[in-house]
C-alpha cells in the first residue's frame, strides 16, 4: 500500500505542476510594457503619453515619432505592436493583428477609452492576419504540435534506434519532413500563414530540430532522466511561456522574456516574422534555436566521447591473476 500511496502522491504532484504551468500564465495574462508608438507633434504626443501612463501605469513602453510613416516603419520592423497616430488631429489607431490579435484587441480598447466620444478613434490594421484565419487560431493551435513533434521524435528515436549518430540523423531528417508537413497544413489547408512556404518550413524544421536534438543530447548524457528533463522543460516551461497564443509581453512579468529564450517561444516569434513581416526581427530568434540545436549536438558528442573512453580504460586495467 505504501508504494501505491507514493505513486498516487507523485501523480497528484505532477498533475498539479502541469495545471500551474499551463493555467497560471493564462490567468495572469495582461498588458505589461507593450511596445507602442505615438506619432504626431511633440505637445500632443507628450499629453497622450501622460494620459496613457495615468490610465494604465506600466502597460506601455511608448516611443514617440514625428509622423505616420515612422510609426508604420516601427510596426513593420516589429519594434512596436501598434501606434496611436495624432498627425491628422483626430487619433487613429494603427495595429498589426498578425503580430498578436490579443494585443491588437487590447490596443483598440485603450484607444476607445482615450477618445472623447465612444467609437471616435479610427482603427487601421497595417499587417492583418490572413482572410481564411482572421483570429490567428491556426497559428496559436500550432504551438503544441511544434513542441510535441520534437519530443515525440526524441522519444521514438531513443526507443527504436540504436546509436547516437543514427538518432541524430533521424531527428534531422524528421525535422525537415515535419517542417514541410506542418507548414503545408497551416499555410495551404488552414490558410493561417502567409509568406514563403520554404522559409516558413525552414523555421518549423529548425524548431523541431532544436527541441529534438536537445532532448536526444540530454538522454545520451543522462539516460532516462535526461529524456524526462528535456521533455518537461519544453512542455511545462517552453510551451506555456511561448506567448504564441497572446504575446510575450502579456505574460506575467519576466516570464514572457524567459519564454523567448526557449525553443517554442523563439519558434513562434520567428514564424510570425517570416510569415507576416518579411523576416523583420528574425535574427535573435534564429540564434536562440541554433544555440539549442548546437547544444544538443554537443551533449550527444560528449556522451559519445565518454562511452568511447570506457572500453579503453577497461582494456588498460591489469588483469588479476590468481596465485
Amino acid at each position: 500500500m505504501r508504494k501505491v500511496a507514493g505513486v498516487v502522491l507523485l501523480l497528484t504532484a505532477l498533475l498539479s505542476l502541469i495545471m500551474v504551468a499551463f493555467a497560471w500564465p493564462a490567468t495572469r495574462a495582461g498588458v505589461h510594457d507593450i511596445p507602442l508608438a505615438v506619432a504626431g507633434p511633440a505637445p500632443a504626443t507628450a499629453q497622450l503619453v501622460q494620459q496613457l501612463e495615468a490610465r494604465r501605469p506600466g502597460a506601455f513602453d511608448v516611443r514617440t515619432v514625428a509622423d505616420t510613416a515612422a510609426a508604420e516603419r516601427l510596426i513593420r520592423d516589429r519594434e512596436v505592436y501598434g501606434a496611436i497616430d495624432l498627425t491628422s488631429g483626430k487619433p487613429q489607431l494603427i495595429v498589426a493583428s498578425a503580430a498578436s490579435p490579443a494585443v491588437a484587441q487590447a490596443l483598440q480598447q485603450v484607444a476607445q477609452g482615450l477618445s472623447a466620444t465612444p467609437g471616435e478613434a479610427a482603427v487601421r490594421d497595417l499587417v492583418p492576419l490572413p482572410v481564411d484565419d482572421p483570429r490567428g487560431a491556426g497559428l496559436a493551435a500550432g504551438a503544441l504540435p511544434l513542441v510535441l513533434g520534437g519530443i515525440a521524435a526524441a522519444g521514438l528515436l531513443t526507443s527504436l534506434i540504436v546509436g547516437t549518430g543514427r538518432r541524430v540523423a533521424g531527428a534531422l531528417a524528421f525535422s525537415v519532413t515535419g517542417g514541410f508537413a506542418l507548414v503545408a497544413i497551416l499555410q495551404y489547408w488552414l490558410g493561417s500563414l502567409d509568406g514563403d512556404y520554404w522559409v516558413n518550413s525552414g523555421v518549423v524544421a529548425l524548431s523541431i530540430a532544436a527541441t529534438a536534438l536537445t532532448i536526444l543530447g540530454l538522454e545520451a548524457l543522462l539516460g532516462t532522466a535526461g529524456l524526462a528533463l528535456g521533455a518537461a522543460t519544453m512542455m511545462l516551461l517552453g510551451n506555456p511561456l511561448s506567448g504564441l497564443t497572446s504575446a510575450p509581453e502579456m505574460l506575467p512579468s519576466g516570464w514572457g522574456a524567459l519564454g523567448q529564450y526557449l525553443p517554442p517561444g523563439a519558434a513562434g516569434s520567428l514564424l510570425r516574422s517570416t510569415a507576416f513581416f518579411d523576416g523583420a526581427g528574425a535574427g535573435p530568434h534564429v540564434l536562440v534555436l541554433v544555440v539549442w540545436a548546437v547544444a544538443g549536438l554537443a551533449l550527444a558528442g560528449i556522451a559519445a566521447l565518454r562511452k568511447g573512453r570506457r572500453p579503453a580504460v577497461e582494456a588498460a586495467e591489469p588483469e588479476l591473476v590468481a596465485v
